[in-house]
């Protein structure tokens, strides 16, 4: 039995979605797509795929946009449920190579986080900079180096997850589950992946917002990381685990 599923959060991305999911599944593995209330037209197409490819592709859908944190907290839980052990997250938009995929798997394992990196930044003006600003606190709250910390093109072990609660509604909790993950101890492991932005991608990063709330993020982090991160790592290395 395979044991990783690909993981395909989505919303208002009709006129890229079916192009990665076909590319997904052309890798061999099982897809879930949770459809965070779209109301572009990607209900039909879902549809449509399912019709045709009915073993290899399962849907979720939430009836209302809930944000990426909700929607990949559904997935890792469905995953969950029907017994997977990894889960492999990438986005609907575009951007990412389903044909990397199998690198990440090549990298995986049972302490693992396998981290997606991509090799270009910035064609959505700003993106390299939100980066640059988002590794340097990581590393200051973990003592981690890693290279491109937003990226939603990542291989996670399920079973050692932390706590699913920890999760926000929007694209800040893919930076708390990297966060709570170093501290608990698991390896992240860097791997080069490509990166595209076709024209007619949808993004839904809003830099004005989306900024302002992972500068909120990094600020509770840095308190959590006083009073918490920061003590159990340096237990954790006095006791050489």
């Amino acid at each position: 039995m395979n044991d990783t599923l690909v993981i395909v959060p989505t919303y208002n991305n009709a006129g890229t979605l079916e192009n990665v999911l076909r590319r997904c599944l052309d890798q061999g593995l099982p897809v879930l797509v949770v459809d965070d209330g779209s109301t572009d037209g990607t209900e039909g197409i879902l549809e449509g795929m399912r019709s045709r490819v009915k073993p290899g592709m399962r849907v979720v859908t939430h009836a209302e946009n809930r944000g990426k944190g909700n929607a990949l907290k559904t997935g890792f839980l469905e995953a969950r449920r029907l017994g997977y052990k990894y889960a492999l997250t990438i986005d609907s938009d575009g951007q990412h190579y389903p044909e990397d995929i199998p690198a990440l798997l090549a990298a995986k394992g049972e302490r693992t986080l396998v981290v997606g990196s991509r090799s270009q930044m910035g064609a959505d003006g700003g993106g390299s900079f939100a980066n640059r600003f988002s590794n340097f606190w990581f590393h200051l709250y973990t003592g981690v180096r890693l290279p491109d910390t937003q990226t939603g093109f990542r291989l996670y072990p399920l079973q050692v997850l932390p706590s699913l609660n920890l999760l926000s509604a929007r694209y800040e909790a893919e930076l708390t589950l990297l966060v709570f993950s170093a501290w608990k101890g698991l390896e992240l492991k860097p791997v080069p992946v490509n990166v595209d932005y076709p024209e007619d991608r949808v993004s839904h990063f809003r830099p004005g917002a989306d900024f302002t709330r992972i500068s909120l993020l990094n600020t509770l982090l840095l308190l959590v990381a006083l009073l918490y991160g920061w003590p159990r790592t340096l237990l954790r290395r006095i006791m050489g685990r």
